[in-house]
């Protein structure tokens, strides 16, 4: 654990450098992959890693535990209340698209998207880099919002599974309530990422690191990568050829 934390600090330090950019800003969500992630950049720059609240109508327990991640690693912390936006927004979509599933599922997208928004303004206005939280489980089965917490400039715990982002927290010396926390997107009351995929994490990184998981746990990982795979690649261009090539008159 030393060493991976040695080289994650270190190659975000280096991202950072490339860059030419000041620092780094992320979301602070109360849960423990932003937790990870924040520690990392404190440690890297110092106080020029910025955490940001973005409540939504959001939990008071989540507030509470990213407060505390804040107030434990010593993280620059500000709070940008979205709710009066997010407000707006939904009084100017139409209400009638879509079946009532669908368009639950669009509501809720619309908050980790309005947070990116938040979050790039306070990157460009500080010359930082939005650091983005997902895991390498998450990512694998598209279990994140496409341009939403899908979107940053980098993952320094992308290439971590779940348990192996756990143990770092453990290490890090993360809030134990905030290691023992059921992971939660926090989109609505009760949201449980496991309850949303209908995999444990278990199963999703056993089969990440050995392929080793039952034969329906492994159907739906598969088609869940499948179906995702649009959020993992930049748009494709349509193979037109170049058209400035052509012979003109």
């Amino acid at each position: 654990m030393e060493e991976l934390r040695r080289r994650l600090v270190a190659w975000i330090k280096e991202r950072v450098a490339e860059a030419g950019a000041e620092g780094t800003v992320f979301g602070l969500s109360g849960g423990i992959d932003s937790a990870v992630a924040g520690a990392l950049c404190r440690e890297a720059v110092g106080e020029n890693a910025l955490g940001l609240i973005l409540p939504i109508n959001s939990l008071r327990q989540d507030t509470g535990d990213a407060r505390l991640v804040a107030k434990h690693f010593g993280i620059p912390t500000q709070i940008v209340p979205l709710e009066a936006v997010f407000g707006a927004l939904l009084g100017s979509l139409s209400q009638d698209t879509g079946d009532e599933q669908r368009r639950n599922l669009a509501l809720a997208n619309l908050k980790p998207r309005l947070r990116m928004l938040a979050l790039y303004y306070y990157a460009n206005a500080l010359n930082y880099l939005v650091v983005g939280t997902s895991n390498r489980s998450e990512l694998a089965v598209g279990y994140f919002t496409k341009f939403g917490d899908g979107a940053s400039d980098i993952l320094p715990i992308g290439a971590l599974v779940k348990r192996q982002v756990r143990e770092l927290a453990r290490y890090l010396g993360v809030p134990q309530q905030i290691v023992d926390k059921p992971p939660s997107a926090g989109l609505w009351a009760g949201q449980t990422d496991e309850g949303e995929m209908g995999i444990t994490y278990q199963q999703l990184d056993g089969y990440l690191l050995s392929g080793d998981a039952d034969p329906a746990a492994v159907r739906l990982i598969e088609t869940r990568a499948r179906l995702s795979e649009h959020k993992r690649r930049p748009a494709p261009m349509a193979p037109v050829g170049n058209p400035l090539s052509a012979d003109r008159p």
